[in-house]
């Protein structure tokens, strides 16, 4: 018998495709064991203090709602702008922006320390609090995307063999895309804008008291996730012959892409380098930590140079715009730079603590690394993000950037005049 099982064992088939799933399933499992440790015994097993109370899985959290923006805006600019021939690239940045917020969801999970009460913000309303808002936002948007999303799961095969009355009413939400696009709209414009308002607002930390954050996230999130979605649909097609995009249009929305990198750079410049007019307790160390501090090799190699002026320039250029391989570059370290910046956003406020007793020091410094079961965890998030999207280029064809119906027609309606007589 045991003659028997190895010979048969090196004759299996193990292809790139089964590899890629063990990598993830191994990631998926550890992160499950450290969750059951972390909620058996708590958060006290993490590096997080009452000085510093958001670590890496608000990182994620917060990433993974910037980049999955391309949703709403793209939507918004099919259904809502008319722009029909981007209708293939909506598509994909709606299943990203599933993805991305079910990855939110499982970090803020993580994080609340207590998940037993999720529902608290459902029953007891504070509407004075940006957090309950964001969170009522982001609970009625993720309805929103999840009834985008029903075409998608439609086109599953298993499911029209065995239930073809569900995958065809399914399929038939397409119609109502435009109201979809509405509320889309409204209610992710509402929670990326109130994210940063919601940093804005605490007075404790001084370098995040202003009101020039909402305007921050939300361009970074516009970016962020109209640059995932792009990435994404090349990286697929270089991997699988089930992806498929038009070069043409994922080269307009670059286009797009890159003169809002110029607005994006412009407020990121002025935020930064206007506090140092004057000295401001706490806003000013906070600064220092950005620009020269634990913070400074994320701040001007990860955000500045490499997530956000080199991608400009390589996007504004029609040479490297237009060359697949430049531009799945540039749009890749959009992605870096976002994530960085959201990264220095927490912590920059995070490490410099304002005394408010009589007695005590002027300003003191904290440090954050996150722990082992934060990262293994944080790992789990990732590699759940990675399989659903993957199973959803193999499965679902959510990477099909061929030419729009109109454009079809279009093409067709022209062929007889070039023809001669």
């Amino acid at each position: 018998m045991l003659r028997q099982l190895r010979l048969k064992l090196p004759n299996l088939p193990i292809s790139p495709w089964i590899l890629w799933l063990g990598f993830l399933g191994v990631l998926l499992l550890a992160a499950l064991i450290g969750g059951m440790l972390i909620f058996w015994q708590g958060l006290w097993l993490t590096n997080l203090t009452d000085r510093v109370p958001w670590g890496l899985w608000i990182a994620i959290d917060l990433s993974s709602i910037a980049l999955s923006a391309g949703a709403f805006s793209l939507c918004a600019a099919v259904y809502l702008i008319g722009l029909k021939r981007y209708e293939p690239i909506a598509r994909t940045a709606t299943f990203v922006g599933l993805i991305g917020y079910t990855m939110a969801m499982l970090s803020l999970l993580l994080d609340i320390g207590r998940p037993d009460r999720f529902w608290h913000a459902l029953v007891y309303w504070n509407d004075h609090s940006l957090l309950w808002e964001v969170t009522m936002c982001v609970m009625l948007y993720l309805t929103v995307l999840i009834l985008e999303s029903m075409p998608i799961f439609a086109r599953l095969d298993w499911l029209k063999k065995r239930f073809p009355r569900i995958a065809d009413r399914m399929s038939h939400v397409h119609h109502y895309a435009p109201y979809l696009a509405i509320a889309g709209l409204a209610l992710s414009s509402l929670h990326q804008s109130s994210l940063g308002g919601m940093y804005g607002v605490l007075k404790a930390r001084p370098i995040w008291y202003k009101p020039e954050m909402t305007v921050l996230f939300m361009l970074s999130a516009i970016i962020g996730g109209i640059a995932l979605t792009l990435f994404a649909s090349m990286l697929s097609v270089r991997l699988t012959r089930r992806a498929r995009t038009n070069d043409l249009l994922l080269e307009r929305v670059a286009h797009f892409l890159a003169w809002a990198l110029v607005a994006y750079v412009y407020f990121r410049f002025w935020d930064a380098f206007a506090q140092h007019y004057t000295y401001d307790p706490g806003r000013t160390e906070g600064l220092e930590l950005l620009i020269s501090g634990p913070l400074s090799f994320n701040f001007w190699v990860l955000e500045v140079l490499l997530g956000a002026l080199i991608p400009m320039v390589m996007l504004l250029s029609a040479y490297t715009r237009r060359h697949p391989f430049w531009r799945m570059l540039a749009l890749g370290l959009v992605v870096i730079g976002v994530i960085a910046y959201r990264w220095d956003t927490n912590l920059s406020g995070l490490l410099v603590v304002m005394p408010y007793l009589p007695g005590q020091q002027t300003i003191s410094y904290v440090s954050y690394v996150p722990s082992l079961v934060e990262v293994v965890t944080g790992m789990g998030v990732i590699a759940y993000g990675l399989l659903a999207f993957s199973l959803g280029v193999r499965y679902l064809n959510v990477v099909d950037h061929r030419l729009a119906t109109e454009e079809r027609e279009a093409a067709t309606v022209r062929l007889p005049e070039a023809v001669p007589a």
